[in-house]
């Protein structure tokens, strides 16, 4: 099925906040940058969305699924048991941040620049995401057979979040490959514990 122009706008308004948010932060890019760099009138981006709020919100539903499509290649593309596999998720971060434009986690940012308002459609739908990681990694964990799935998943997800945060400040990678090696070693013990 065609799509309509309707959804092809609201896509590239969507794109161009991705862009612009992610690279400098909500509360610096006006909608007016937005519309300007998709092509439209503000008008009409406000047709497609009632608010900057609800656009930034569109904005990390639009990064929700990619992130968890790398995670998951990431970790389907590596080879050895469990606690290798889940270090390769922190390992393809890694890569991913030494890319010049990386910027770290989009919604541990937009959480931060949102602190006084934890109402708002963004820092739920970053609080959304996130949840959907920790249920992703409590999936893979539970079939490898290991007890306590949903707490090693939160484990997991607090080293993630922490390494993100510390690259933020030091501007180095080696926090998330620290991370992951923490988290190996928590799945290792956890799997000696199982036996």
């Amino acid at each position: 099925m065609a799509r309509s122009s309707s959804d092809e706008t609201r896509d590239r308004i969507v794109k161009a906040a991705n862009s612009l948010f992610y690279g400098k932060g909500i509360r610096a890019v006006s909608v007016d940058a937005v519309a300007e760099k998709a092509g439209i009138t503000k008008k009409t981006l406000y047709y497609h969305f009632r608010s900057k709020d609800d656009l930034v919100a569109a904005y990390l539903a639009s990064r929700d699924q990619p992130n968890l499509e790398a995670f998951s290649g990431y970790f389907d593309a590596a080879q050895g048991a469990l606690p290798e596999r889940i270090r390769a998720i922190f390992t393809g971060i890694a890569t991913a941040a030494r890319h010049r434009r990386w910027k770290g986690c989009g919604f541990l940012r937009i959480a931060a620049e949102l602190v006084d308002t934890p109402g708002h459609p963004a820092v739920k739908a970053a609080g959304a995401h996130k949840k959907r990681v920790e249920a992703w990694l409590a999936e893979i964990i539970a079939a490898e057979g290991l007890s306590g799935a949903d707490r090693l998943a939160r484990q997991i997800v607090l080293l993630m979040d922490g390494a993100f945060s510390t690259m933020l400040v030091h501007h180095d990678v080696a926090y998330i490959e620290s991370a992951g090696d923490a988290a190996a070693t928590l799945l290792a013990n956890a799997a000696r514990e199982a036996r």
